[in-house]
């Protein structure tokens, strides 16, 4: 597990490398945050987490989201960025604070009525494959029209702005591509629907750089902030 000082000089150099891709970019570092990724380790990395400062966590699992919540002993805010099955919708709207990985017309319709039942604002972000990676999972382009009316019409739910994964390549312009695209398909449907979305959730350790280029304001860091979790 990860202690204080490791973490420390991780988040520095994650920290100094936003710093530069901001300068490149002639943007504020104040326009990208980080949401780092606690997924596959304990609740004790959580509670790590926010004693760094952190207000929120990134999980890919509802389950194992569940079980760490219940065992950590802090407060902090809960961030769904793995697929989410549509079984499963209830569940994640009563573990977590706001889901970026809505990338069905299905999804938008039963967050909405677990939402309702459950009394909830839920905010949301909408994931598009915009690197046409069949390994990835993300809405297609095409379908932007009808999620964001869906989202729009949607009474307990609240679409704060898109997401994507880049495709794994050597190649650091498929990534740059990739979170250009969904930058131009938020813009285009914001002005289309009258609809601020502030939020563009792309970029990892490995592709931060090309991410803030393109516009991204959250990026997502596990591994290079934690260090992988130690076999059992």
């Amino acid at each position: 597990m990860a202690t204080t000082q490791p973490l420390e000089a991780n988040l520095n150099s994650i920290r100094s490398r936003i710093s530069n891709a901001c300068e490149l970019a002639k943007r504020s570092t104040d326009e990208v945050q980080i949401l780092p990724v606690t997924k596959t380790h304990s609740a004790a990395i959580v509670e790590l987490a926010k004693n760094a400062g952190f207000n929120s966590v990134g999980e890919n699992r509802v389950q194992e989201a569940a079980e760490k919540k219940q065992s950590a002993l802090v407060d902090i805010r809960w961030e769904l960025i793995g697929h989410l099955q549509s079984n499963k919708c209830r569940q994640a709207v009563e573990i977590f604070d706001r889901i970026h990985s809505v990338d069905s017309l299905k999804l938008v319709k039963r967050l909405d009525t677990a939402a309702a039942e459950l009394g909830k604002k839920l905010p949301i972000l909408l994931q598009f494959n915009t690197g046409e990676d069949p390994a990835k999972y993300g809405a297609k382009v095409d379908q932007a029209d009808v999620m964001m009316e869906a989202c729009l019409n949607a009474t307990h739910l609240k679409l704060q702005g898109f997401m994507t994964i880049a495709p794994l390549d050597d190649n650091r312009d498929v990534a740059l591509n990739t979170f250009v695209k969904l930058r131009e398909l938020r813009d285009h449907c914001s002005q289309k629907f009258s609809h601020e979305m502030p939020e563009l959730s792309m970029g990892m350790s490995g592709d931060l750089e090309q991410a803030i280029a393109a516009g991204s304001t959250l990026i997502r860091v596990g591994s290079a902030l934690f260090g992988s979790r130690p076999p059992l």
